[in-house]
């Protein structure tokens, strides 16, 4: 399928420049009307695989929704795609549906197609699809991924949901404090040296502080900044370091425990995905082990996939690794001995998203007043060293 650059005007008559793959004139005219765009003129460009860096998990949801609705109606799986590289909203989900489309017409299976763009599809959802091929349950292999992704969207939501009010916070104190101790605490420190009385410590302190900040700020502001890209980059380079750093996150008190929470959530339920799809237990804890970037999880689910394989039934495996709660264990044991794997991981999945969400209401609940203690006494602090002085003075006149 030919690829072409063009030039348009859109319905504000502005003009937009892109590249577009159709399967002609008629199809590039056709697809651009379709964005609210009339074509000006176009080029063929030197044809080249399709290679999108990622897909939004919106747009990706879209794709694999519409796939498995016409799918189960009993369209064909080309014109599935047809139909979304004709009538999608959205210009690169309609270049993915067009990429997908000329891949299978000349010769490849939906599996291998997808496999052609890493950055969009992963090579979980590759070997779920082609199970779904062999099976026969494409369709139904589709709606599990689609279930899967909006239910890990949500995950998403949930850490952000976390994270994100502390670092507010944060940054709001580092804010005050930087402007107290550039713009406030200089005017009131002459104000104090000029009372001629021996200063404390706590407001030389202060002074020494606010002269820091006022005569170094290029060097103290973007030192966080540096020290976090600093160990970022030493994680990357050094496994050990790295492993190091995804322990203690999983150690910090309160955020750990729902960020453990979170990781486990989710393999629990990709395991029984794979597990539902017909996919062996050994390849699909492998698959699992590329889900979670988090070390220590990593090497425990290695750990316990090489137990199983060499005899270890799946609960044992798992009990044998601390980092596994006794719930993960408990309903592995079950799920072995009534032959319902899939149902008791998809339990486990549930309890912990249900946990999840009043964990992350408790913790909340704790950080701010914990914050809220943290501003007011680096207030009281500044307060302190600032009218401590003062108060003295006064003090002594009226004695």
């Amino acid at each position: 399928m030919p690829r072409y650059r063009y030039r348009a005007i859109n319905e504000g008559g502005e003009i937009v420049k892109g590249e577009i793959t159709a399967l002609h004139e008629a199809d590039l005219q056709a697809q651009l009307r379709a964005s609210g765009l009339s074509l000006i003129r176009f080029s063929t460009v030197r044809r080249r695989a399709l290679r999108l860096a990622s897909l939004p998990t919106r747009e990706l949801i879209n794709l694999l929704f519409h796939m498995q609705m016409l799918l189960r109606a009993g369209v064909p799986l080309i014109g599935a795609l047809q139909d979304l590289r004709d009538g999608a909203d959205s210009l690169e989900l309609r270049q993915v549906a067009a990429s997908l489309m000329d891949r299978i017409q000349n010769g490849s299976t939906l599996a291998d197609a997808m496999a052609q763009d890493p950055g969009i599809f992963t090579d979980v959802m590759v070997h779920l699809v082609r199970s779904g091929e062999i099976t026969g349950q494409l369709a139904e292999v589709l709606g599990e991924l689609v279930r899967s992704l909006k239910w890990q969207a949500e995950l998403a939501a949930q850490t952000k949901k976390l994270l994100m009010y502390p670092a507010f916070v944060t940054v709001t104190i580092s804010g005050v404090v930087v402007f107290l101790m550039v713009y406030l605490v200089p005017q009131l420190v002459s104000f104090i040296r000029n009372m001629g009385q021996e200063i404390p410590l706590q407001t030389r302190l202060l002074i020494w502080l606010s002269e820091a900040f006022v005569g170094y700020w290029w060097l103290i502001l973007p030192t966080p900044v540096a020290l976090v890209v600093g160990v970022a980059l030493a994680a990357r380079a050094n496994e050990q370091l790295r492993f190091k750093l995804h322990q203690a996150v999983l150690a910090i008190p309160a955020v750990g425990p729902v960020i453990k929470k979170i990781i486990l959530a989710r393999l629990m339920d990709s395991f029984a995905l794979m597990y539902r799809t017909g996919i062996p237990v050994i390849e699909a804890l492998g698959y699992c082990e590329k889900i979670t970037s988090n070390l220590p999880v990593q090497r425990a689910l290695a750990r316990a996939r090489e137990r199983i394989a060499n005899g270890t039934s799946i609960s044992d495996a798992f009990a044998m690794e601390n980092l596994f709660p006794s719930l993960v264990v408990r309903m592995l044991r079950v799920g072995e001995a009534t032959g319902a794997l899939d149902e008791a991981l998809a339990n486990v999945s549930y309890f912990f998203t249900r946990d999840i969400d009043e964990s992350i209401g408790r913790v909340q609940a704790l950080i701010e007043p914990v914050l809220t203690v943290v501003l007011g006494l680096i207030l009281g602090w500044i307060m302190l060293a600032v009218l401590g002085p003062i108060y003295d003075t006064i003090s002594k006149i009226r004695a």
